[in-house]
């Protein structure tokens, strides 16, 4: 069993996509909000790229957030003022969990060290799991060890904050191509099903999940499954 529970957060805990589009709307009544959600987080993993190559130097993800923001409001034909870019860019701080997650935490925090690690920047984090009542340990993010994920270093400091193996942490996830990074690095391996990250219309692609250590459909399942 391991020690440390380390949690991707945009997807995995929380409900990204439904927030962003109940907010965009909010702002830009006449867009598709669902389809402006998704083209914002389509923008995330090539801006991290940018940094991961060093074309930007480090960049936290409220700029790279911002910086994808710019790109796509003119496509979607939204025209905002500045104090609305930014209120908006900072929607991010704001989703909402999936409905089992604080419950799902609550019950894994009773038996195991629960931690983020997350691409997000850590007043990003902090804010958001204020406002969604998230009950971390700890917040530990890409900033803090100055690399984004899939770069080994952000899974393997969270072995050397907590002083363990890495064979000690299991990383949860909704994301395959995170887990199989965490799994190359010596950690244990948690796949959590949130078939509606895209949106409830668009269908999130499963490939093998035997390749992880563990396969949950929500966090009480994974609780259920490691004793908790």
């Amino acid at each position: 069993m391991p020690k440390i529970l380390a949690f991707d957060v945009f997807g995995t805990v929380v409900d990204w996509h439904s927030s962003i589009v109940r907010q965009a709307e909010q702002l830009m009544p006449a867009i598709d909000g669902a389809a402006f959600a998704n083209a914002w987080r389509a923008g995330y993993k090539p801006a991290m790229a940018e940094v991961r190559s060093g074309k930007l130097g480090w960049t936290k993800i409220d700029d790279l957030h911002r910086l994808i923001l710019d790109r796509i409001l003119p496509q979607f034909k939204a025209t905002l003022t500045e104090q609305q870019k930014q209120h908006l860019n900072l929607v991010w701080h704001r989703l909402d969990a999936w409905p089992d997650t604080v419950a799902g935490l609550t019950r894994l925090k009773s038996a195991y060290t629960i931690v983020t690690l997350s691409n997000g920047n850590l007043s990003l984090l902090a804010n958001m799991a204020k406002q969604a009542a998230l009950p971390w340990d700890l917040i530990l993010s890409a900033e803090v060890f100055r690399h984004y994920k899939p770069d080994p270093e952000a899974y393997l400091g969270v072995a050397e904050i907590f002083d363990v193996e890495p064979t000690e942490v299991m990383l949860v996830a909704t994301h395959e191509d995170d887990l199989q990074a965490a799994q190359a690095c010596g950690l244990q391996t948690a796949y959590i099903a949130r078939p509606a990250e895209f949106g409830k219309t668009k269908i999130k692609p499963v490939g093998d999940l035997s390749q992880f250590d563990y396969s949950a459909h929500d966090l009480h399942d994974l609780a259920d499954q490691l004793n908790a």
